[in-house]
């Protein structure tokens, strides 16, 4: 069996508002204490705020035997949609035509030359997602198969709540707990006593058994993320996770953290690369590692991932990142496969946009049943695909 091609789709979708009229990922911090003067950010006039649109370029994967390997890209304002299909046009798709695809591993590491830059980070991991797809129907097993094999057979699903107030991110998070949503992870980083106040208001309203956790997303000093522990413990909130207190390259701000609450701390931003997990790693800064195939490098990435920080005795966290039905799927073989993945995994754009897919998702209870057919197991409907088509801006 050999590559014979490899196509790349642009597609864009729109996210969706709360039935207030919120969106589902616009974050609303709360004003400033004490006036600070203008803003340097664009603000849009009254009435024309831009709608938030995520772009994603599915990879198409073709065989001369016939099989066809689907995978996704994320795309952002560093990776464009132009520049990550020019990425795989141009770079990497002949690097792979011709190639037997069972070599998978070896063409992953091929096309990811460039990856301690990071440039290149989110093409390498459409290919991944793709040929994992690929060798999975090749082999007429399901993805986590070459994983190692499930250890779940489901995984409890949480979803971001934008920053707001907090009466509203309490709003928002009943009219996802009424949609059958049972894991939760609020964005704060704005004001630690405020964001305290949401946690707490959040608990008392949908009760002890749903997954509650936050993201500051770099947002707080190490004053302020230990203000903000320190009135969440007080509270009978139980908040499982804090999320990024602090600024990316702040380490030891951090372990600070760390050192100063019960909560578990867990690094995204600051774990953007393989070295700089063990780095965090290696001086105790957390409690747990945020991993994304975008970030990663694809699925293989992240299983390297997990395997650094089980090394540690340190968990992982499938976390969000957009995706259109291929990466729904491989989140999910990675949560039931890694041995140190936590029971609880991030599908936000299962709630906020529109899938792709054939067949939909359905939420048991607040978990995602993983999928058991060949390859990622989750078929994309062209129609949908087609409809959703974009150009390259």
């Amino acid at each position: 069996m050999k590559i014979t091609r490899v196509e790349t789709i642009p597609v864009s979708l729109p996210v969706g508002d709360f039935q207030d009229g919120c969106n589902k990922v616009g974050a609303v911090p709360p004003p400033p204490k004490f006036a600070r003067g203008r803003s340097h950010k664009h603000r849009y006039a009254p009435g024309r705020e831009r709608q938030v649109v995520l772009s994603n370029v599915i990879v198409k994967i073709h065989t001369d035997a016939g099989i066809t390997g689907i995978g996704e890209a994320a795309c952002d304002t560093t990776e464009t949609v132009r520049n990550v299909r020019n990425m795989i046009d141009r770079h990497m798709a002949p690097s792979l035509v011709g190639e037997n695809p069972l070599d998978w591993e070896f063409l992953i590491d091929r096309v990811s030359w460039d990856e301690p830059r990071g440039a290149v980070r989110f093409a390498t991991s459409g290919v991944d997602l793709a040929l994992h797809d690929l060798v999975g129907k090749a082999l007429g097993v399901p993805a986590y198969a070459l994983l190692g094999g499930y250890r779940r057979e489901k995984v409890l699903a949480s979803i971001e709540v934008p920053k707001n107030t907090p009466a509203l991110q309490v709003a928002h998070c009943v009219e996802y707990f009424e949609q059958g949503v049972r894991g939760f992870k609020l964005k704060i980083g704005s004001n630690p006593f405020l964001d305290a106040e949401s946690v707490i208001a959040v608990r008392e309203r949908l009760g002890p058994d749903v997954s509650l956790r936050a993201d500051a997303n770099c947002g707080y000093t190490v004053k302020e993320a230990r203000a903000f522990c320190r009135l969440v413990e007080a509270s009978d909130a139980q908040l499982e996770v804090l999320e990024q207190p602090v600024a990316v390259l702040n380490v030891d701000g951090l372990r600070a953290v760390r050192d100063a609450t019960d909560i578990a701390v867990e690094a995204d931003e600051s774990a953007y690369s393989l070295e700089m997990v063990f780095r965090l790693l290696q001086a105790g800064a957390v409690d747990l590692i945020n991993t994304k195939c975008a970030k990663a490098t694809g699925m293989k990435g992240v299983r390297e991932w997990a395997t650094v920080a089980r090394a540690a005795d340190i968990g992982v966290v499938i976390g969000t990142e957009w995706g259109v039905g291929t990466k729904v799927a491989a989140k999910l073989h990675l949560g039931a496969a890694l041995l140190n993945a936590d029971p609880v995994v991030e599908f936000t754009e299962i709630m906020i946009h529109e899938l792709l897919l054939k067949e939909p998702l359905v939420l048991e209870e607040g978990y995602l049943r993983v999928p058991t057919g060949p390859g990622l197991g989750l078929e994309l409907d062209d129609d949908k695909v087609e409809r959703f088509r974009t150009t390259n801006d």
